[in-house]
């Protein structure tokens, strides 16, 4: 299956995309505390739930949503639609990368793509270039919430030195010219609710589709990922998204 097929139909109930609860991504916009006509860019945006809540947050606002994803951009315009907001938001199919933004930005939000940039030193770099001089840069990360184990980098297909810890990724932000005033760490409740949903939705997917020449190949994408989350990741690799400003 293409991933990004499989990633959009793996975040169909949770479509924040990351181990974040829907109350928690409101309190981190609010600390944000833009002005409602505040200009807002999603750099890898999936379906849109971290740009259409900050539009709920700012009512005379407008976001730009970025992804390379066709099938979690069509998802992203469908809730747009549904939430009435499809007017406040536009929605660019490309890399985060190569995107060119028509002025800059009072919110830029990168959470749990910074793969895309080529990890959190580059997202600072390159997707703070879009933020204007009072603006926020809001960016989720993972982080090492103990030594990593020999299972736990192999599940995640990593090495010691793709991740730092907490006070290292602070240390990190600090270097690069931001510095924190908020931050969330998400709880193991959160993980467990994103984890089990990512399985989950997959594993139904391929349950209630079992003619399609993909449904094997989903449920076995479904299994490995549980297999590495539970037998190596889970209570090893954290999650913080980080409010920022410029030092």
């Amino acid at each position: 299956m293409d991933r990004h097929r499989l990633s959009s139909i793996a975040h169909a109930h949770h479509p924040i995309a990351a181990p974040i609860s829907g109350v928690n991504v409101n309190r981190l916009l609010r600390r944000a505390g833009r002005q409602p006509s505040a200009r807002v860019l999603d750099l890898g945006c999936g379906p849109g739930a971290w740009a259409l809540q900050a539009l709920a947050q700012y009512p005379d606002g407008h976001a730009d949503g970025v992804d390379v994803s066709p099938y979690a951009l069509e998802r992203a315009a469908s809730a747009a639609a549904d939430r009435g907001l499809a007017d406040r938001l536009t929605l660019h199919e490309r890399d985060a990368r190569s995107y060119v933004a028509d002025g800059d930005y009072d919110l830029v939000l990168c959470v749990g793509s910074t793969h895309a940039f080529g990890g959190f030193g580059g997202t600072l770099r390159l997707a703070g270039r879009h933020v204007n001089a009072d603006g926020i840069l809001l960016v989720g990360e993972g982080f090492w919430q103990v030594p990593p184990t020999a299972e736990a980098l192999a599940a995640l297909d990593a090495k010691p030195a793709d991740f730092t810890d907490l006070p290292g990724l602070v240390d990190a932000a600090e270097q690069a010219g931001w510095t924190p005033v908020y931050a969330h760490v998400s709880d193991a409740a959160e993980w467990d609710d994103y984890e089990w949903s990512w399985i989950g939705s997959l594993t139904e997917w391929a349950l209630d589709n079992p003619g399609h020449p993909d449904a094997a190949g989903a449920l076995a994408a479904a299994r490995e990922h549980r297999e590495q989350w539970l037998g190596g990741y889970r209570d090893v690799l954290g999650f913080v998204t980080l409010v920022l400003r410029r030092i």
